[in-house]
């Protein structure tokens, strides 16, 4: 390893090594700066072991309900062990895969913690305290995030717990209470929910998974009730007692005050961005509320300096960190790539029934002052959906009835995670409704809702 880059990453997430392979491809000099495992949160301890742990619950479900299909089975239980186990090894593999494919594209892999000095320097500190300077033409930091803990629920990792520790438990509680109910905190109670722990969410806005469509979040409470979980809106935490053997929590709800014994708390309130200790300071970076400020392809106030991912205003995204990083790596070769267009970033969660939506919701586009058509379509009414036992939840689309303009698009089922992309595509090709209706969907499958929402859209609904 020499000292000299063209480019040095800080930071292997899904936005820092796909900015370190995409430069690498574009004929760059590459090192790219991790302390901990290559692959970053997302791939560790995020996205990846968190969808093997879903599976696991997914696959009890169908064993507990498989007298629904014509097939007898006695006597399965979860293993929570080995279901942590399996979940580990995933993520293990794929960490490999990024190693390989590191190597693959000869980027250096420099261990240790990275910090911003000036004359484009990073400083990075290895885990026996060596520091080692290395200098790149440009320098991405691309640091990530990490559970934001509330003053009145810090976090012990042993009974208020963040996402890392709920992935990694040593013994499964009996109880346990969810605080927030964004993507995190709803794919972990489905979770424990499934697997057999008693789960209830506190969530402080009026419907839970509240970014999403108001429709949506009323669905998943009503899927989530109907297995057990409960659910209490516009309330808050205000305490927990850990004194004892497990916690009381403390809820403050429009009735009053209501104290919940548990096992455990998962914090699930958000992330904070690492920009701590990274020497934005030292060089006179600009920040504004927790964020690094960038241009549209990620410059930061001084040149040779850029930031993607969790640490830029933008959703918390994988997927958007990746965009992202790609993006800013061809505008530094000399190509032109297009500013990405945010509101066509696609969200996911993971719990069962699925949510995938993208675009404007219903109340945003008539904020915006558009004349909306919108149509929806129920998975009851869906063949495939019949035959599957997923009848639950229904494809919600929304479009500008002026010039048919696909201004969003909201799911909530089984598989529509896997369905959401064809809208992302849709709208960046300006595609109208009408094109929508007219493209041949097959039969059965979930996504022929898409086209069915959209032919209710404009009162052309066949199936309902």
């Amino acid at each position: 390893m020499s000292g000299k880059y063209d480019l040095i990453v800080i930071g292997s997430g899904p936005g820092g090594y796909v900015a370190a392979i995409r430069a690498s491809q574009l004929g760059m000099k590459v090192g790219v700066v991790e302390k901990a495992e290559i692959g970053g949160i997302c791939l560790n301890w995020g996205c990846i072991p968190t969808k093997a742990l879903l599976k696991s619950a997914q696959v009890f479900e169908y064993i507990n309900h498989a007298k629904d299909y014509g097939v007898e089975v006695n006597g399965a239980s979860v293993n929570f062990t080995d279901v942590v186990k399996r979940s580990r090894e995933v993520a293990a593999g794929m960490s490999k895969g990024i190693q390989f494919l590191i190597k693959k594209n000869k980027i250096d892999h420099i261990a240790g913690f990275g910090k911003l000095k000036a004359n484009k320097t990073v400083e990075v500190t290895d885990d026996k305290g060596n520091k080692t300077d290395y200098t790149a033409n440009h320098i991405i930091v691309a640091t990530g995030g990490r559970s934001r803990e509330l003053p009145n629920l810090p976090i012990d990792g042993k009974k208020i717990i963040g996402y890392r520790q709920a992935m990694s438990l040593d013994k499964q509680p009996s109880k346990m209470v969810v605080v927030g109910s964004g993507a995190i905190g709803v794919e972990f109670a489905y979770f424990y929910n499934a697997i057999g722990t008693d789960v209830t969410i506190v969530e402080f806005m009026p419907n839970i998974v509240p970014v999403e469509d108001e429709e949506v979040s009323k669905q998943l409470s009503r899927s989530f009730k109907k297995s057990g979980i409960k659910i209490m809106t516009s309330s808050e935490v205000t305490s927990v007692n850990t004194k004892g053997k497990g916690c009381k929590v403390t809820v403050k709800t429009k009735k009053g005050e209501e104290v919940i014994d548990c096992d455990m708390v998962l914090s699930a309130v958000g992330i904070s961005t690492n920009l701590e200790g990274i020497g934005l300071e030292d060089v006179g970076v600009a920040t504004d509320k927790g964020k690094v400020l960038v241009d549209d392809y990620y410059k930061t106030n001084i040149p040779g300096i850029y930031a993607i991912g969790d640490i830029v205003h933008g959703p918390a995204l994988a997927h958007v960190a990746s965009a992202e990083g790609i993006i800013c790596v061809e505008k530094i070769a000399g190509k032109d790539p297009e500013p990405l267009d945010y509101n066509n970033v696609p969200g996911c969660t993971y719990c069962q029934p699925e949510i995938a939506s993208v675009g404007y919701t219903e109340q945003a586009a008539k904020d915006a002052g558009y004349e909306i058509k919108v149509g929806k379509f129920p998975f009851s009414a869906s063949g495939k959906a019949s035959a599957a036992g997923a009848k639950e939840g229904f494809v919600k689309v929304i479009y500008d009835a002026k010039y048919g303009e696909w201004l969003g698009a909201h799911m909530i089922g089984a598989n529509v995670t896997e369905m959401i992309a064809e809208v992302v595509a849709a709208r960046k090709l300006e595609t109208t409704g009408h094109e929508i209706i007219k493209s041949v969907h097959p039969h059965p499958t979930m996504s022929e809702a898409v086209m069915e929402a959209t032919a209710a859209a404009y009162d052309e609904i066949i199936h309902l």
